[in-house]
């Protein structure tokens, strides 16, 4: 009973400070600059007038190129990472040393220098241009490094399917081969379909370092598009199209999380 009471007492502290901050956050904010530099009106606009500000900017182009980028390289990524899975877990030691080598190798490397490098270095070292432009090296550097983390992921996936179906396979004539297509890699999916989502959400984030590698005005993703439009669009001066980004990216990445978290729940009663 005492520890009962305690422990009730406790949470009214923990609930009593948490109370205490919030109101001094609210009291000591200064909401009309808060107001002005992250909520002007020249970017969000006054929907109920009809007046949408710079929002159908940011759609058309930044979050139309985030979501389009970000599923060419998720789709690249996964197609590499089952060659490098596959190679992982292959029987021939050089196919294996080889998969380790880039898997470790792009896990090891910021996104940023991969797509630096490959924009630019490459470029410079071997005096040829990328015929999509720079665009196309930022988006090889998402697939690289993408696939280097979805290929751990998928050869856990291929692990963790019970040997019995391979022996099951094999003892019905099957080839190594046409087990590992047929039978195993269909239920290492479905095993991992959780991560790699969240391995989409990564990307989609990662989309935003792409500016490096500079873009042409309808090339911008989201990101891009947001500190131009602070710099010298009609926002300039003020924090408003960053606030508008975070808005967009939440809405597509938060139904995703959700989707996650619903898909592990699921997971774990089908056990």
């Amino acid at each position: 009973m005492k520890r009962a009471t305690k422990r009730r007492l406790t949470h009214l502290t923990l609930y009593g400070v948490l109370a205490g901050l919030l109101v001094l956050v609210v009291i000591s904010a200064d909401w009309p600059a808060i107001r002005a530099n992250f909520f002007a009106e020249e970017g969000i606009g006054r929907p109920w007038a009809g007046e949408w500000g710079t929002w159908p900017e940011l759609i058309k182009i930044g979050a139309v190129n985030t979501v389009k980028y970000t599923a060419i390289a998720f789709v690249g990524g996964l197609a590499l990472a089952t060659v490098l899975a596959l190679m992982r877990i292959s029987p021939l030691g050089p196919y294996r040393w080889i998969g380790t080598t880039v898997v470790e190798f792009f896990r090891g490397l910021p996104v940023i220098v991969v797509v630096l490098t490959l924009a630019f270095g490459v470029p410079i070292a071997f005096s040829w241009q990328w015929p999509g432009g720079t665009i196309q090296a930022g988006l090889i550097a998402l697939i690289l490094v993408g696939g280097a983390y979805m290929a751990e992921t998928l050869r856990a996936g291929i692990q963790a399917v019970p040997k019995g179906q391979t022996e099951a396979a094999r003892s019905l004539g099957m080839g190594p081969t046409r087990t590992m297509f047929t039978i195993v890699l269909p239920q290492a999916f479905r095993i991992v379909v959780p991560p790699l989502t969240n391995e989409f959400v990564l990307l989609l984030k990662d989309t935003s370092l792409l500016f490096v590698a500079g873009m042409m005005i309808d090339q911008r993703e989201l990101a891009t598009m947001a500190n131009a439009m602070t710099v010298s669009g009609p926002t300039g001066g003020t924090s408003t199209s960053f606030t508008q980004a975070a808005i967009l990216y939440l809405i597509i990445t938060l139904p995703l999380t959700q989707l996650v978290a619903w898909m592990e729940r699921r997971q774990q009663r089908s056990r």
